[in-house]
């Protein structure tokens, strides 16, 4: 027997967000919330009719009006400009599931075709947002990897110019021992010469 939708609902910055699930861990998905904002009084579930009216005929796509509002929850809602100005109040502590119900006990509804049609309309909203995270992620994917190859095109030519420059370097090196060893030769040559030819002199400064 597939569950039962409840309405669930939670603050996230200057908004109030609602949304019709059929489990709190849904809601959170919902939500794309990582903690369980429900043990920590962040969200709870609620029997305000007009709420419950408008999550249902939307079931699984999140609605939302701004945080202190008592307006319609709306899937494009929009944030008023005082209430851009302020920060939104804090959000209202878990109600003990034990005394709501016997506070306010919600009705178990009864299975209905209405029923599993908003339930399959719930499952529907959330492989949506499944594939739109899916694709997200593909995106990011994608420009990660673009980044990647960048960065390994740059790298190759830094090392592509370093092996010419340490190339460059090494010929100039052999060039440089050649001249050191034709300077050693000339200086040499120099050196036998001068003396031949400063003993020619002192012969001739002898006659």
């Amino acid at each position: 027997m597939a569950r039962q939708l409840k309405t669930f609902i939670t603050n996230l910055g200057f908004f109030e967000l609602a949304v019709a699930a059929p489990s709190m861990k849904a809601a959170l998905e919902a939500w794309g919330m990582g903690h369980n904002a429900f043990q920590r009084g962040f969200a709870r579930q609620t029997d305000d009719p007009r709420i419950i009216a408008a999550t249902t005929a939307q079931p699984g796509i999140v609605l939302r009006r701004p945080v202190g509002s008592k307006g319609e929850f709306k899937e494009d809602a929009e944030l008023p400009g005082d209430l851009a100005l302020s920060a939104p109040p804090p959000p209202k502590a878990a109600v003990n599931p034990k005394s709501e119900r016997k506070s306010s006990p919600h009705p178990k509804p009864q299975e209905t075709g209405a029923n599993r049609a908003a339930i399959i309309s719930f499952e529907k909203a959330r492989a949506k947002r499944e594939r739109e995270r899916a694709k997200q992620e593909q995106v990011k994917q994608r420009e990660h990897a673009k980044r990647r190859r960048a960065i390994d095109k740059v790298a190759a030519e830094i090392d592509r110019a370093r092996q010419e420059h340490e190339a460059a370097m090494a010929e100039i090196a052999a060039q440089r021992d050649k001249l050191d060893r034709r300077a050693r030769l000339e200086e040499e040559r120099w050196q036998a010469r001068r003396e031949k030819l400063q003993a020619a002199r002192d012969r001739a400064e002898e006659r």
